[in-house]
């Protein structure tokens, strides 16, 4: 599958929610590396693996709990790094899950055969299990792991307490009072001293090992327990030398059996992937659907796994008695989701994941699977919406063969319609004869009619509530769809005449070119009454054409004694000569009786303030005054 297709399918997006029921990190990389299937057996393998996971959940507990990933301590071990007390430790934990879930799946054969199956690659390896669980207590190397350790550490502990026995003797002298800043012993870089007063450093037989942050106070190791102070730091080395012993064999022990520990990784990240698929399921009330690999879909009350809350069931059908389906309908009523739903849908079901539907919904298992939808224009190669498709478009079609599943968002949209509509029939007939099944969204009337009159094509509708002008969600297949623009038109207040004119010329095409040509000479008439321009008063509210500018303005002032006028024109005011205009429409012709022309000149906000002024608004008033002082 091309990673276009499936990112506008949004199936990393489901991918994700079935991450979220993975309970390690094992379960969560499988959902990564998982990818739909095109072949018929896997698929239905996966879907009974989703299925026997399900059933076990609903009787009793998994025991997965507890479940750590441990790939970086495989590639340790592999680099022939020793092992800290820690990671031997989840290497333990983790061995004993794998043991758990061999015992658990041990007499589930009736159940889950394909699951139990599995654990017969799962090694027990409660040796290592119990070497590293008798040396490593708490991520700690514990002093029962040899006998050499607890020596050693019983010796460290003797020598420990003769130091501190010296050193209380040296806290209570009375001697040293004076000297000492705090009376208690302290641990620094690892060795036992006496807090001392910084004036006094040099009155006390010892060695110097730190000093405190002001300087105040510096930590003496008296000279009275330098020599049992050497007989530790031995100890602690024998210590050390011992421990790295103790984790060199257990790291051993575990790289003896690495190949072994690695399938056991494997199944219990398979193990893990499984069961979050089957949580999934029972989180949607999903089922297993019956597979096919010639085309053939049924989705009976299905929803798009992505859509949360109330939606509407979709009943859908291709590949049986029509392997083209047109899906007409107005906009924003539903078209896209269609598409995007059969996609996912087909993708959840090849990578094994049960969908919201209801039994016996059919899916096809495909080879290829490509969406046309969206914007894609390119910015970086220059590409309009319209180029972008039909790259798209050409790539698909040279890809596609009799196990692909085609989806086409609005094809052959985005330029002359007469054209694009051609080319859209002529992309369908072309993958229709390479085998694809395919769905294509359309506005398009030449498209609908090629669909009605081909054996192996059907029309399909987005339902639409004609009185609330609301789009329904519903697919009825069988039936063309419309766009509903006159509907609405009409709705929204648009001339009965106007919308029955145009109901006309879908129909027939006879436009009505007379109707143009009367409005022509309607404007000319009023343009030549044979006034010639110096004599014509003109009014406020006249419509005249500026010969300069080529555009229309608004007769603001009448001519005065130079024979200019002013005219409002691109919101200025403009003084010209009478002969540089045209009358176009006198203000009788424009306006009706009684009309406040003053208003074609005035914005709302500034006739509103004047009627404010007019009624003695105080606040009309203020403003005025802050008005006049801004313009001094």
């Amino acid at each position: 599958m091309k990673n276009t297709t499936l990112t506008k399918l949004q199936y990393e997006e489901l991918k994700n929610i079935i991450k979220d029921f993975c309970v390690s990190s094992l379960g969560k990389t499988m959902v990564d590396k998982l990818m739909p299937s095109s072949n018929v057996k896997t698929v239905k393998n996966r879907l009974i693996e989703t299925s026997e996971g399900k059933t076990l959940l609903e009787s009793s507990t998994v025991p997965l709990q507890g479940i750590v990933n441990i790939d970086n301590i495989i590639i340790n071990v592999e680099k022939d790094v020793i092992l800290s007390p820690e990671a031997l430790r989840n290497v333990s934990d983790f061995l004993r899950g794998c043991r758990k879930i061999k015992v658990y799946m041990k007499d589930k054969e009736f159940y889950a055969p394909t699951l139990m199956s599995y654990s017969y690659s799962i090694k027990e390896l409660e040796n290592i299990e119990e070497e590293i669980n008798k040396s490593i207590n708490n991520n700690i190397i514990d002093s029962s792991a040899t006998k050499e350790l607890k020596r050693i550490r019983r010796l460290i502990e003797n020598t420990e307490i003769k130091i501190e026995d010296k050193l209380e003797g040296f806290l209570k002298s009375s001697v040293n009072k004076i000297l000492i800043q705090d009376f208690f012993i302290t641990k620094r870089n690892g060795r036992f001293t006496i807090p001392i007063k910084s004036s006094y450093k040099n009155q006390v037989d010892g060695t110097l090992i730190d000093s405190s942050s002001t300087g105040s106070t510096v930590f003496i190791e008296p000279a009275i327990v330098s020599k049992f102070t050497s007989e530790l730091m031995k100890l602690k080395e024998d210590e050390s030398n011992e421990e790295y012993q103790i984790l060199s064999y257990l790291t051993g022990l575990v790289r003896e059996y690495i190949n072994e520990i690695k399938t056991n990784v494997e199944v219990i990240g398979l193990y893990d992937m499984i069961f979050a698929k089957a949580k999934y399921s029972i989180s949607i009330g999903g089922i297993s659907p019956d597979i096919n690999d010639y085309g053939y879909i049924k989705i009976i009350n299905g929803r798009h796994p992505l859509l949360k809350g109330k939606v509407v069931p979709l009943n859908f059908s291709v590949g049986k008695d029509y392997r083209t389906l047109i899906i007409t309908g107005p906009n924003a009523g539903g078209k896209t989701v269609v598409l995007k739903a059969v996609g996912l849908l087909t993708l959840a079901v090849q990578s094994g994941f049960h969908i919201p539907c209801e039994k016996g919904s059919i899916i096809s298992v495909f080879e290829n699977i490509f969406a046309d939808i969206g914007d894609d224009q390119s910015i970086e190669n220059a590409l309009s919406t319209f180029s972008s498709h039909i790259k798209n478009i050409a790539e698909i079609i040279n890809e596609t063969n009799k196990s692909t599943l085609l989806l086409f968002d609005e094809i052959g949209s985005g330029t002359e319609p007469n054209e694009g509509a051609a080319l859209a029939i002529s992309i369908l007939e072309e993958v229709y004869h390479r085998g694809a099944i395919t769905i294509a969204t359309t506005h398009y009337g030449e498209i609908k009619n090629f669909s009605l009159n081909h054996n192996d094509f059907e029309n399909a509708a987005m339902l639409f509530n004609s009185e609330t002008l609301e789009p329904l969600y519903k697919l009825s297949i069988g039936q063309s769809g419309k766009s509903n623009a006159l509907w609405i038109s009409k709705k929204m207040g648009i001339n009965k005449d106007v919308v029955q004119r145009a109901e006309n010329y879908i129909k027939n095409k006879d436009y009505n070119y007379n109707f143009v040509s009367n409005n022509k000479i309607r404007s000319e008439q009023s343009n030549s009454e044979n006034i010639p321009f110096e004599n014509y008063n003109y009014e406020i509210g006249d419509k005249v054409y500026l010969t300069e500018y080529k555009e229309s303005g608004l007769i603001y002032k009448p001519k005065n004694k130079f024979n200019n006028v002013t005219v409002l024109y691109d919101n200025k005011f403009i003084e010209i000569n009478v002969r540089q205009i045209k009358l176009e429409f006198k203000a009788a012709e424009l306006y009706p009786e009684g009309y406040d022309l003053d208003s074609l000149f005035t914005s709302f906000a500034e006739r509103k303030l004047e009627k404010d002024i007019i009624r003695g608004s105080k606040k009309a008033l203020k403003k005025l005054q802050k008005m006049r002082k801004e313009r001094q």
